[in-house]
């Protein structure tokens, strides 16, 4: 596109921000069809010109000058109206890549619609059990956020699953006290909290919001079904803080054969990291209330040593308070490389030995194998973990995990496990 024809474009988009202007350029002349529109934008200081005075309209226009001008219009876009800021937000998105390079930062996974931004993720996966027979399923995830106001955003997710072997299940409600692990819910929302951000720092979280333990896939609770409560958090540019009151969205323990019975339990926990540089170390305390078992208050620690583009890493994890004797946990390994959604073929691989006591693990694993629901009693098991995700395509990634030669207390040995995934984001 000749460059002359894109300003002219520009300038229809934002007509009526900025009043006549004074010929900028050498080169164009108060005759020219698109005169006013490069005045209005030089004035605006949309575009600009070369070092000699020159405006250059009959060239060809790149996407990097394009997201140029796109960067510009978006620190300009509050004396935008509706429309005007809907073609803005269009722009942005075409020209995400650019603009992230001019140091930009803009989404490519969300969606903008007024004051409502839309982003998803979905997934295909295959499991091959320790503990049961192999699975097949779905599940797809639809993020929205509402922006209040500047300080204040309102979220929530849309979460259908899917087992592709019992198809004629697959239309149930949802209910949170059925089974642990239920894959064939209805459309129901797994996330809704009001978030209020005061400054640049600090933020306050009230709903059911993410809250996961747990270093190497959030192994002792990852579960989707998350946390309701009420969060205080911190974060600056090395360290982060959180507190937070409330209950696990969780029925693991309903079981009578397991022990794990933090439904509707009261539960306090802290959280805090700080990033050296050459290390990373974390830390987090969790106590429940009102529990039986889990009566019950954990500490845990982990740490994260980079080594060029290898990276250490291990947690140690001890309950205080169980009446269990297996009442620690820990697991040490190395990884390597950075699966980057946006870069098609990077890449991360890692293996961990885990040896975790049942006083440890509270259920909701995020590990993508069943290993961990061996644990039930006063039981330990040992066990590695490999790992990896390899980026196919642009916002396109495939998981991998496998646990072998796992090693349960007086009990027979489990089987390996292992699980394979198709994970998208749009």
């Amino acid at each position: 596109m000749k460059k002359i024809l894109a300003i002219a474009a520009v300038a229809a988009l934002t007509a009526g921000v900025s009043a006549y202007a004074a010929n900028p350029f050498s080169d164009v002349s108060t005759d020219d069809w698109a005169y006013q529109a490069v005045s209005d934008l030089s004035d605006q200081g949309v575009v600009e010109g070369y070092p000699d005075g020159t405006f250059k309209g009959e060239r060809n226009i790149t996407r990097y000058e394009l997201a140029q001008i796109i960067a510009r219009l978006m620190a300009k876009e509050d004396q935008l109206n509706a429309e005007q800021r809907a073609t803005l937000d269009k722009l942005a998105g075409e020209y995400a890549d650019e603009l992230a390079n001019l140091g930009v930062r803009v989404s490519n996974l969300e969606k903008k619609v007024g004051n409502i931004y839309w982003s998803g993720d979905a997934r295909m996966r295959y499991k091959d059990n320790s503990t049961a027979s192999d699975t097949w399923d779905g599940r797809m995830r639809i993020n929205v956020k509402g922006q209040v106001n500047d300080s204040t955003t309102i979220n929530g997710r849309l979460t259908y699953n899917m087992d592709f072997k019992d198809a004629d299940s697959n239309n149930s409600t949802y209910d949170k006290d059925t089974e642990a692990g239920d894959k064939n819910n209805g459309v129901y929302m797994d996330i809704l909290n009001a978030r209020h951000q005061f400054g640049k720092n600090v933020a306050v979280t009230l709903g059911r919001y993410v809250n996961n333990f747990g270093n190497e896939y959030s192994w002792r609770f990852g579960d989707s079904h998350n946390f309701d409560g009420a969060e205080l958090a911190y974060a600056n540019s090395k360290f982060d803080a959180k507190v937070g009151f409330g209950q696990f969205d969780t029925n693991y323990g309903t079981d009578s054969n397991d022990d794990q019975t933090i439904n509707d339990k009261d539960a306090f926990y802290a959280k805090a990291g700080y990033n050296f540089g050459f290390a990373k170390l974390a830390a987090d305390y969790i106590k429940f209330q009102n529990n039986e078992v889990l009566n019950d208050e954990l500490y845990g620690v982990d740490l994260t040593i980079p080594v060029g583009d290898f990276y250490v890493a291990g947690e140690y994890v001890k309950n205080t308070t169980t009446t269990l004797n297996k009442d620690d946990a820990w697991n040490a390994g190395i990884g390597y490389g950075v699966a980057n959604w946006k870069k098609p073929g990077s890449f991360n691989v890692n293996l961990m030995y885990n040896d975790i006591g049942k006083g440890t693990y509270f259920g909701g694993t995020g590990l993508g194998t069943d290993i961990l629901s061996n644990l039930k009693g006063d039981k330990e098991l040992k066990f590695w973990n490999l790992g990896a995700d390899v980026t196919l395509a642009k916002n396109v990634q495939l998981h991998g995990e496998y646990a072998f030669d796992a090693d349960l207390t007086d009990s027979e040995d489990p089987d390996d496990a292992w699980t394979l995934s198709l994970n998208y984001k749009f």
